[in-house]
């Protein structure tokens, strides 16, 4: 009862914010599956998440030093309102019936450019309205919202998406938002943050110091590119995964739905994991395995699986340990960072973590569009490559999720040297 009363402030806005990302997930869900119909491109439909990520990589730099700057709740609350602007502005192009593929891209970047600002601003208001001895409860349960998210939006955004349409699923996307914004504007607190002796720096010199602080923290800063790494790999395939299930014969929009909601159900059973685990004594360690294991083994599965219940296996084994990963990296940067150093480090992080998600998005797209699909129906193929990844269309798809598991055995060994110099 006293963590609960202790977890009260952390409570209100992680569940309310947790279903505003459900809605938000729901959309851009049923948007992928509206793109690839209009469009039959791995790369257009790629392009959706190039447009949310490339303002995110480019601008979080500065991002985290405004976010310092300013209040995180007043932040928090105007990025959010311009992000529900976007969905709106969707829905109203829908029912004009002019919403084209470019619109989308657009409102992406306009939402991607929020979020770059709202999420350095969340997790220094998560650190400030959370002690510190539950850190890693509240980073559990956080990974536990993500699986439940994971979980059920596939799965609500097909049965939405078939009875109305985008106009319905957007519509949930913003009642999630209302309530999402209402709670946080009155009925959360969240108290200032330490503050640093002397002038205020500038913005420059902020975002100068965040990656200062990074530069000097090898561990952290190693840590950082190594996952940067693992999202390059993780980013494409993420582009395959849909044109692989929706293309394939045995595939289609229910079965995405319900292989994508597998990957939450194993997520969920992490999340708990995560939260119940001791600390290990090695999180480097921990990290690294588990992301080893995750990448190599799901797309290898995929690479030879022709049926969804070995899609599903395979999602399941894939994601299982990502909450545990994600839990011991959050806790790791967290308990390294200063408190009043968090927005411009996070978001300086953010940077050099995620500046290869655009890139491994394209890479995916590019690559099951211009050389696999073709490759595959290709008369000149050979025989082997027709054995063992399938024949007609899914089956380039197919090829990329293997060319993806040596690719990532090779990132995560790549790096295995450097980082166990800090385990």
């Amino acid at each position: 009862m006293n963590t609960i009363k202790e977890l009260r402030t952390f409570l209100i806005l992680w569940s309310t914010q947790s279903l505003s990302q459900l809605g938000s997930a729901m959309t851009s869900f049923a948007l992928t599956l509206w793109v690839y119909e209009k469009t039959g491109s791995a790369l257009q439909t790629a392009l959706l998440s190039i447009c949310s990520y490339t303002p995110y990589v480019l601008m979080s730099v500065l991002a985290g030093a405004l976010s310092d700057s300013f209040d995180k709740k007043p932040t928090m609350l105007l990025c959010d309102f311009f992000a529900a602007c976007c969905s709106a502005a969707e829905m109203v192009l829908l029912l004009c019936d002019s919403l084209l593929p470019a619109h989308i891209y657009i409102l992406n970047a306009v939402v991607g450019l929020m979020n770059t600002v709202q999420q350095p601003a969340g997790e220094v208001a998560m650190t400030l309205i959370t002690p510190r001895e539950h850190y890693q409860k509240a980073s559990g349960l956080k990974s536990l919202s993500s699986s439940l998210v994971t979980v059920f939006h596939p799965i609500l955004a097909t049965a939405l998406y078939a009875v109305s349409g985008m106009v319905g699923v957007i519509c949930v996307d913003l009642a999630t938002f209302a309530a999402a914004f209402s709670a946080l504007a009155l009925f959360v607190h969240i108290p200032p943050g330490a503050k640093s002796a002397g002038p205020k720096p500038s913005v420059l010199a902020s975002a100068k110091s965040g990656l200062s602080y990074l530069f000097g923290n090898k561990p952290v800063f190693w840590l950082i590119l190594f996952l940067a790494g693992v999202n390059f790999a993780a980013s494409a395939f993420d582009a395959v995964l849909p044109p692989y299930v929706l293309s394939h014969q045995n595939g289609g929009k229910a079965v995405l739905g319900t292989v994508t909601a597998c990957a939450g159900a194993a997520m969920l059973f992490g999340s708990v994991a995560a939260s119940v685990l001791p600390a290990p004594k090695n999180r480097i360690r921990v990290i690294f395995l588990t992301a080893l294991f995750s990448l190599v083994v799901e797309n290898l599965i995929l690479a030879f699986a022709r049926t969804p219940l070995w899609w599903c296996i395979a999602q399941i084994a894939g994601w299982s340990v990502v909450p545990i990963m994600n839990a011991n990296l959050d806790v790791a940067v967290r308990s390294a960072v200063p408190t009043e150093m968090q927005g411009r480090v996070y978001s300086c992080r953010n940077t050099l973590q995620f500046f290869t998600v655009p890139l491994g998005t394209f890479f995916g797209g590019f690559m099951v569009d211009r050389v696999c699909e073709p490759l595959m129906a290709s008369p000149a193929r050979s025989a082997l490559l027709s054995r063992l990844f399938g024949v007609g269309k899914g089956s380039g798809a197919a090829l990329m999720t293997f060319i993806l598991g040596l690719m990532s055995a090779a990132i995560c060994l790549a790096f295995r040297k450097i980082l166990k110099k800090y385990e």
